[in-house]
């Protein structure tokens, strides 16, 4: 009995070091996890220490998120500009002195390698949220052009390297801050059209490699040793968990080593094969739960500047996920992007702990920010 009130005091001490995080978002990012790491034993069964390597991954994200969810909505707001501006700065020195690996100029030396792109994925946001904060009650037709052009801007840097997957994780969230914002369906039809009709010139500008991931798409038939044996594989292994898989570590593609990436890009055909049409079920519907709380904290928050904020890190996570199962599924193009929370790898599960963070603390003080 004795130690008793000293582990309630324990409990005291920590409790206010936990309280910055928001529970359902929590649980819901906790399961996800937990399924990944299940799944990702199963998928690197073969690859010594990816395990551990993922686990140590999540400390980390773990640790950023803390820390971003203990930083006011204030502050995020007054480093949007800065944020923006180096990130851009540093696009435009990979683009000009950076270190090129596999035919991609994508990474910049400074003492060790580092990928600038993956700054934008939460500066571009920002920068849209500011400005759309700091020309409330007189947003005209003209000030979408200027979202534009910023989102534009570092867009086009990231593809030029060439990386279409994190070009397209930059463009969706600085998108739907634009949308959010007030953007009209009419422009939005518009704006389709445009893209519609620009089809053959964008076509005539991409690099080799892109063409051939699309026609793939079309008919992965057409090189099933080459280009499509992703994507072939892929769709075997899916199709061929039923309604309720095959079993933990049962899955015959994986383990005969069909599927390239399985622990990163194609982790979901390893799920599906394992766990079947109920598994993914039960994956979409966490999915749909991480969603529907992002979109509750952005209805909730109480400035302009959260809401836009809060409302396009919700929806990027649902473009993570959309365009991973797609790709993986044969329904879009192969872009090199991971399942979140699921795949192997640091940078990216890093990048979704900030944003999960940043969620965080719109959501603890809502109640704080001035409108």
């Amino acid at each position: 009995m004795a130690h008793i009130p000293e582990r309630r005091s324990l409990g005291r001490r920590l409790k206010p070091y936990f309280a910055v995080f928001d529970g359902p978002l929590a649980l819901i990012l906790f399961l996800l996890l937990c399924t990944g790491l299940v799944t990702l034993s199963s998928a690197g069964h073969d690859f010594p220490g990816r395990l551990e390597g993922q686990m140590r991954n999540i400390l980390v994200a773990f640790v950023i998120m803390w820390v971003a969810a203990n930083v006011p909505p204030q502050t995020l707001l007054r480093l949007a500009v800065p944020v923006y501006t180096v990130g851009v700065a540093l696009l435009i020195a990979v683009a000009v002195a950076g270190t090129v690996k596999k035919g991609a100029r994508r990474w910049l030396h400074v003492g060790v390698d580092i990928q600038p792109s993956e700054i934008m994925k939460i500066a571009m946001p920002l920068m849209l949220a500011w400005y759309f904060q700091f020309k409330q009650g007189m947003v005209r037709w003209h000030s979408f052009i200027v979202a534009a052009i910023l989102l534009v801007i570092p867009v086009g840097l990231i593809a030029r390297q060439p990386d279409l997957g994190t070009s397209l994780l930059v463009l969706a969230p600085g998108f739907y801050v634009i949308f959010l914002a007030g953007l009209s369906w009419k422009a939005l039809l518009g704006l389709a059209a445009a893209a519609g009709a620009s089809l053959p010139v964008v076509w005539s500008v991409m690099h080799d490699y892109q063409r051939e991931r699309v026609m793939t798409l079309i008919d992965p038939t057409s090189d099933p040793l080459g280009k499509g044996f992703h994507i072939i594989q892929s769709t075997i292994a899916i199709g061929s968990g039923g309604v309720t898989g095959k079993g933990y570590m049962k899955g015959t593609q994986a383990y005969l080593e069909f599927i390239p990436e399985r622990t990163t890009d194609f982790i979901f055909s390893v799920y599906s094969e394992e766990f079947g049409l109920v598994g993914n079920l039960v994956l979409l519907f966490l999915y749909l739960l991480l969603i529907g709380r992002g979109l509750m904290i952005a209805a909730n928050a109480p400035n302009l500047f959260t809401r836009l904020l809060a409302g396009s890190i919700t929806m990027s996570f649902f473009t993570y996920a959309f365009v991973n199962m797609g790709m993986v599924s044969g329904i879009l193009p192969v872009v090199g992007v991971p399942l979140p929370f699921m795949s192997y790898g640091g940078t990216a599960l890093f990048t979704l702990g900030l944003a999960s963070g940043i969620l965080m603390s719109i959501q603890r003080h809502r109640k704080l920010v001035q409108t």
